[in-house]
């Protein structure tokens, strides 16, 4: 029995001591915080974790801020993230940097880390590019390595672009400047002439960072895209010229072979005609046109021409 009651009074204390946070009460009493204990209770029933809000009442007032309760809890249950907040305002405060607490929730809101944002503020940041690959003039290829010193800036951090337009951003400059250079050799003896050019540009507009300096951190040299361009175009005009040879060759193949087929269809006609001359010299015998001494004058003739070929051609060798 006794059991039973010790162990309901133990239940009841914890239950009035979770609605009744008095030794959050007495914490912020005793850190200059004025807050009532009612506040607290009420703060339980709006679903707001006390602890947090006095937390950052506590942080704020031993720093010499002012913050008011009621815009903690309208950002907590907004979603933002008060010891962030509270944590930004302090370091702000203490590095003389201008942050109201309107811009810091804000910030917060937008869905970055604002103590961070004045963490960098304070210490800058350093941002490595990826290997950056450009092609000076006289067609040699360089591989540019650089490294970015960033500040944020905490006016543009709500609507400002992230470290990845930045880098882009020095990516292209750094692509244009070396383009821009007649020889990649200037490029290797005056690498700070990528620098300066860059930063002349203003990359960081519109960003939510300051470009305090750009180094050039390495420079290899690449490919020689010149002459693999020259070589890639002397292979297509190669090509070229072959698939033109080999059409004119086509139809030179195509104009023989109509020579061929008109020169069989004029034998086949002069065999045909060759065929009629009998018949011819016949007709002419039976009516009276050709005589006997006619006939014998054109064979002594096809006998001449006959010999004269035999003459002209070369003597056959003998085989061995």
């Amino acid at each position: 029995m006794y059991v039973i009651v010790i162990f309901a009074i133990v239940i009841v204390t914890i239950i009035f001591l979770y609605f009744f946070p008095i030794g959050l009460w007495f914490s912020a009493l005793v850190s200059g915080v004025k807050i009532s204990l009612i506040q607290l209770v009420l703060m339980r029933f709006r679903k707001v974790p006390p602890s947090v809000i006095v937390r950052a009442l506590i942080e704020s007032t031993k720093a010499g801020l002012t913050l008011n309760r009621n815009e903690l809890e309208a950002h907590l249950l907004a979603g933002g993230h008060v010891p962030s907040v509270t944590h930004a305002l302090v370091s702000a405060q203490k590095a003389n940097i201008d942050l109201s607490f309107k811009m810091a929730t804000a910030i917060d809101l937008a869905g970055r880390d604002v103590f961070e944002a004045v963490q960098m503020s304070v210490n800058p940041k350093v941002l490595d590019t990826p290997p950056v690959t450009a092609v000076a003039k006289d067609g040699i290829q360089l591989i540019c390595k650089a490294r970015v010193t960033v500040r944020a800036s905490i006016k543009q951090l709500v609507g400002g672009a992230g470290e990845e337009t930045v880098l882009a951003r020095v990516g292209e400059g750094i692509v244009s400047s070396i383009g821009s250079a007649g020889s990649h050799k200037e490029v290797l003896e005056n690498p700070d002439s990528i620098s300066k050019l860059v930063l002349d540009k203003g990359l960081d507009a519109g960003t939510a960072f300051e470009i305090l300096s750009i180094d050039i951190a390495d420079i290899d040299i690449g490919k020689n895209i010149g002459a693999v361009l020259q070589m890639d175009q002397a292979n297509a005009d190669k090509n070229i010229a072959q698939a033109k040879a080999e059409e004119r060759r086509a139809m030179a193949v195509a104009s023989e072979q109509e020579m061929k087929a008109k020169t069989q269809e004029a034998k086949a006609h002069v065999v045909e005609a060759e065929a009629e001359v009998p018949k011819a010299m016949a007709q002419a015998f039976r009516e009276g046109n050709l005589g006997i001494l006619d006939y014998l004058k054109m064979k002594n003739i096809e006998a001449d021409t006959t010999m004269r070929d035999a003459i002209a051609k070369p003597p056959t060798p003998r085989k061995k």
